[in-house]
């Protein structure tokens, strides 16, 4: 399937319904003081550039954000592909295109967050696979056993 990658506003009715698809799936995987999402409206500050993925047919099938942290330090956030779109890489160029992008900025590291249990071992691989390894508890996230963390040098 042919997908393009672009960056785009997050305050789009499809980027919402992205984001209300990706809650609802977290939503039972970790308790909810434990889930650190983002909203639409979060996500359109300065710090944070948004990527959309669409089909062919334009329609939104997935989403990946960078947001800078500190000096050197960014943030993937609220990676999401919907089920259809699954084992097709989707997850992978997303997660490249947000790389690329942080890469252009200056950062030299980027870290990750994610939940832990079977619902997050496909995200788990698509990180893996993109060059990213487990590491502790950062920035004011709590080590409480319900999150995962990842990092990636870039320099």
């Amino acid at each position: 399937m042919a997908t393009t990658i672009a960056i785009e506003t997050p305050l789009q009715d499809d980027v919402r319904e992205l984001v209300a698809e990706l809650n609802a799936y977290l939503r039972p995987l970790s308790p909810p003081e434990f889930q650190f999402q983002m909203t639409v409206e979060q996500m359109a500050d300065a710090k944070t550039t948004l990527f959309v993925a669409r089909d062919a047919t334009g329609r939104a099938v997935g989403m990946g954000a960078l947001k800078l942290e500190t000096a050197g330090l960014a943030e993937v956030k609220r990676m999401f592909t919907r089920p259809e779109v699954r084992g097709q890489r989707v997850g992978s160029a997303l997660l490249a295109a947000v790389e690329a992008l942080a890469r252009q900025k200056g950062v030299t590291e980027l870290k990750l967050e994610t939940g832990v249990g079977e619902g997050f071992v496909p995200a788990h691989r698509v990180y893996e696979r993109g060059g990213f390894t487990p590491c502790g508890a950062f920035l004011d996230y709590p080590d409480s056993g319900h999150s995962a963390f990842f990092a990636k040098r870039l320099r």
